[in-house]
């Protein structure tokens, strides 16, 4: 007869909308239980505990419980690395939504923080876990298309954040694009060498008020030569455009949007289909769902995740080159001092 598995308690902290799909998500997973919700609207945090069967704490109480294995952070970013030091010093598995820290200087601490522990760290970049973005990367690594040379993604949000959000966000670079520069390491397996970001605001005055812009294009030359072109917009108008293609010495591969149906409607005037998804929630729905499996698989099981602080790491500091480069209007090479 084996050992049962031992239930992992948890305790998430942030019971806003990514909150309460994680918080969703994680009390379907086998051996794993939702012990507390922690956020500073207690009434948030009340009903999101009353709906799993779950405790309301303060961030000291989740803490300080030995019982808590691990802890899933969802709560705002200026939050996530004291909670990720917080959680290593306990003992306690961490899965953290991007980005790590919005200043490189914490993002190290948190690193540190958990090699030292010796706690598994992952990070909530979703994209990888897509199934059609992982069929697609499969594929690279089959070498259907030989050897990549150049990507280009398109990421494109139905619509901007309220003003207030953009101010304490840490710009558009490191609030949206930080996703894209995962993609781009992930997918061409390189690292980059220079980085030349450009930028406008042309959907909100508000927004270059508030010091940021909603449109930008970035370019990365990798250490290997390869190339990635990166077009990003606050609003479009049809709905969440997210896509990309990878072309390589032997072909090309892309991966589409996802739509609500797939049904294509053809008449004497029209073909039509349904426009893309209507937000992330909806168009990474499965995403979300399985890198939370895979998070506490790791966890049970001790194997290694997908996503570490590490890539955390190298995403926020392409996202602070990206911001350095619009904003001085220049090439930076990555590694270079600000």
């Amino acid at each position: 007869m084996t050992d049962a598995v031992r239930t992992i308690d948890v305790a998430v902290f942030g019971a806003g909308r990514i909150g309460k799909i994680h918080a969703a998500n994680l009390a379907r997973q086998p051996g794993v239980r939702l012990k507390y919700v922690v956020d500073v609207n207690r009434e948030a945090a009340a009903a999101l505990a009353a709906e799993h069967g779950a405790q309301v704490a303060d961030i000291d109480g989740a803490m300080g419980d030995a019982s808590i294995g691990a802890t899933v952070i969802c709560s705002s970013t200026d939050t996530h690395a004291d909670l990720i030091m917080q959680s290593a010093a306990q003992n306690k598995h961490v899965f953290c939504e991007k980005p790590v820290d919005l200043t490189l200087e914490r993002a190290r601490a948190c690193a540190e923080a958990v090699a030292r522990a010796g706690v598994v760290c992952m990070i909530g970049f979703q994209r990888r876990f897509d199934p059609t973005f992982s069929a697609l990367k499969s594929r690279i690594d089959a070498g259907e298309i030989g050897t990549p040379e150049m990507l280009v993604v398109t990421s494109r949000d139905p619509g901007a954040p309220p003003v207030e959000y953009i101010k304490h966000s840490g710009g558009i670079f490191k609030d949206m694009l930080i996703h894209d520069f995962d993609i781009f390491r992930w997918i061409l397996d390189d690292e980059a060498d220079t980085l030349h970001a450009t930028g406008s605001c042309l959907s909100d005055p508000a927004i270059a008020e508030a010091g940021d812009i909603d449109s930008t294009a970035v370019t990365i030359r990798t250490k290997r030569g390869r190339l990635c072109q990166i077009n990003t917009a606050r609003r479009a108008a049809y709905g969440y455009d997210q896509r990309f293609e990878v072309l390589g010495s032997a072909g090309m591969l892309q991966a589409g949007n996802v739509r609500p149906t797939e049904v294509t409607a053809y008449s004497r005037t029209k073909v039509s289909s349904d426009v893309p998804e209507a937000f992330f929630l909806e168009r990474y729905r499965a995403a979300y769902a399985l890198e939370i499996a895979h998070f506490f698989d790791a966890v049970t099981h001790g194997k290694p995740v997908r996503t570490t602080v590490a890539d955390g790491l190298k995403a926020l500091e392409l996202a602070d080159a990206a911001t350095r480069s619009w904003r001085e209007g220049r090439a930076v090479k990555l590694g270079e001092a600000s």
